[in-house]
């Protein structure tokens, strides 16, 4: 099992720019897919951006070009989040996943309250 701890979040304006960051409890870079997830009131949980176990870089069309994500090939992957709008606003999630076989691997952090005010 994975633990993974996010630091980060808070309110902003729009137009403004946040950084998350999620550390594991082990070095899992090549071996776990990483990213992030966010939830809206009322919606279900999205992804956002994903950095995969062979190393390519996923995001959502709604935060491509606004959202950067990246990592230290260690344990902490760190999510940019530039340009942010109302409709950003949501908990975001971390989550680090292996599939082995038939089986997945979840882990999810404890979520980080992302809010952007008009």
């Amino acid at each position: 099992q994975v633990e993974l701890v996010e630091v980060g979040g808070g309110t902003v304006q729009t137009g403004g720019s946040l950084r998350l960051s999620c550390a594991a409890s082990r070095n899992i870079f090549s071996i776990y897919d990483m990213g992030w997830y966010r939830q809206a009131p009322g919606k279900q949980r999205e992804l956002v951006a994903v950095i995969t176990a062979g190393g390519s870089t996923n995001y959502d069309d709604s935060v491509a070009g606004r959202f950067t994500l990246s990592g230290d090939a260690a344990n902490t992957i760190y999510l940019q989040m530039n340009n942010l709008k109302p409709e950003d606003k949501a908990v975001y999630y971390c989550n680090a996943r292996k599939m082995a076989g038939s089986m997945t691997f979840n882990s999810w952090g404890q979520g980080t309250q992302v809010t952007v005010s008009s």
